[in-house]
């Protein structure tokens, strides 16, 4: 190889050393630029992640929010204006049993649930937590601010609430009772119309044996019992439900361990404003014991008057607590009596009893140029909470509901009842003896005179909005 060959070959080679080192450099920075940019991406990803987090967190807050205001129930007399302030004492007292930071500062028209500084935790560690702000919007809305936080990020959803009614009460049935309910004898539950106007609705959180039938007692529609693990006792070759009988019966027509329905509050108080005439006491009481008419009548506590003839109530007969009141003759009702007493005391000290025979008609019958108002008062026969009512002797209609704490018919008490018989008392009712009650409930769309529902919070699903 001669001298210019072996240069050229060196220049070569020369080239292609600066060609690789130019490569490397550029594979180099390629490599990093694609490292910076995967890092990035990784970060973005990570704070993506991160921040649905938070946002997931704020969602797992109104989950928590919302089934801390099912638990929310305010009597509907409530006045619209002093809803929320009720609501905030409602809450408060669910969020202590759980053991949940709040603040209640209804003067200022607001509540939290948990702070900035301390908010509730979704987990073990600071990862996920979330707080809240309540507040009034109006007198039929409540509005909420759950900010949820993931790490460093936080993330803020706006609902709201809105006060409403539960969809059903217990008079979509015709007995409805707290306790558990015994049917002793010839005892017949029908409807007048079709079977479901004689549906049972029981709780017996408290007892197991939710419903016993003995002999040949019978209820022709369903039965529905609250208690998940309620007993139901058929004992006789005629005791039935729903036109069957053994097991059968109960395995085609009981359903336990259905949600609790309403029993609306009984305001008795509202009817006080129709009682206008005599006020009965013990001292003056001997003179109205039989043969009487007694309209918009008051008896005063611990009067315990006896009615042994025939006796006419007409309008309001206002029974004030504590009393025992006896109807032994013949009573005739064109109106409404009411036991005012306590919603929780079943003790059964108080009584309403009917041993004769008992009419009783609207108070729609009544003469409105003298009884007003009250002949639109419809729906209720006897509305007594903290009095045990019972019925010994039979009737023709009872025109509305009854509702008492304790309800016992026994005898030969019977008829047709125009509406519902409601017991408030968790303690057993029972009907014995020969009492078929027939339930006419065909076009009733509203709830009796008197009753007011449970006010409920109701969540909006269409006001969920992300706050940016």
């Amino acid at each position: 190889m001669n001298a210019k060959s072996s240069q050229r070959n060196l220049g070569r080679r020369g080239i292609a050393l600066l060609a690789a080192l130019i490569f490397i450099v550029l594979f180099s920075a390629f490599s990093i630029g694609v490292l910076s940019l995967s890092t990035a991406n990784v970060q973005t990803a990570s704070n993506h992640h991160t921040s649905n987090l938070a946002r997931s967190s704020a969602e797992s807050g109104l989950e928590y929010v919302r089934y801390w205001f099912s638990g929310v129930s305010l009597p509907g007399t409530i006045a619209a204006e002093q809803r929320f302030v009720f609501f905030a004492d409602e809450l408060e007292s669910i969020l202590q049993d759980y053991d949940i930071p709040y603040e209640n500062l209804v003067e200022d028209q607001l509540f939290r649930i948990g702070t900035a500084e301390s908010p509730i935790l979704l987990q073990a560690g600071p990862e996920r937590s979330f707080y809240a702000e309540i507040r009034p919007l109006g007198t039929e809305r409540i509005r909420v601010w759950i900010c949820g936080r993931a790490g460093e990020f936080e993330r803020t959803i706006r609902a709201d609430f809105a006060y409403g009614t539960r969809r059903h009460s217990v008079f979509d049935f015709g007995v409805a009772t707290k306790g558990p309910l015994g049917l002793w004898g010839n005892i017949q539950i029908e409807g007048v119309n079709i079977s479901v106007e004689s549906d049972v609705y029981i709780e017996s959180e408290n007892q197991n044996n939710a419903l016993t039938i003995v002999g040949n007692s019978q209820i022709a529609g369903d039965v529905k019992i609250v208690n998940s693990n309620a007993v139901v006792t058929l004992q006789g070759g005629k005791a039935g439900i729903g036109g069957e009988t053994g097991q059968a019966a109960i395995d085609h027509h009981v359903q336990t361990g259905v949600p609790a329905t309403e029993f609306p509050y009984p305001n008795t108080d509202y009817f006080e404003q129709y009682v206008d005439g005599i006020t009965i006491t013990s001292a003056n009481k001997s003179s109205y014991s039989s043969n009487t008419t007694l309209e918009n009548v008051r008896i005063a506590a611990n009067t315990n008057p006896a009615f042994s003839g025939n006796v006419t109530l007409k309008g309001v007969v206002f029974i004030e607590y504590p009393n025992q009141v006896v109807f032994t003759g013949n009573t005739d009702v064109i109106g409404i009596i009411i036991g005012d007493g306590d919603l929780n005391d079943h003790s059964g000290t108080s009584k309403i009893e009917f041993r004769g025979n008992v009419s009783s008609r609207s108070v729609s019958e009544l003469p409105e140029e003298q009884f007003g108002d009250l002949t639109r008062e419809t729906g209720t026969f006897l509305m007594a909470p903290g009095f045990a009512v019972s019925f010994g002797g039979s009737f023709d209609t009872l025109n509305g509901c009854i509702a008492a704490n304790g309800v016992t018919f026994y005898g030969n008490a019977g008829g047709v009842i125009g509406g519902s018989v409601i017991n408030y008392s968790p303690t057993l009712m029972t009907l014995t003896g020969n009492a078929d009650l027939y339930f006419n409930r065909t076009g009733i769309t509203s709830l009796p005179a008197g009753f007011f529902p449970e006010i409920v919070i109701h969540y909006d699903s269409s006001s969920y909005l992300e706050i940016p």
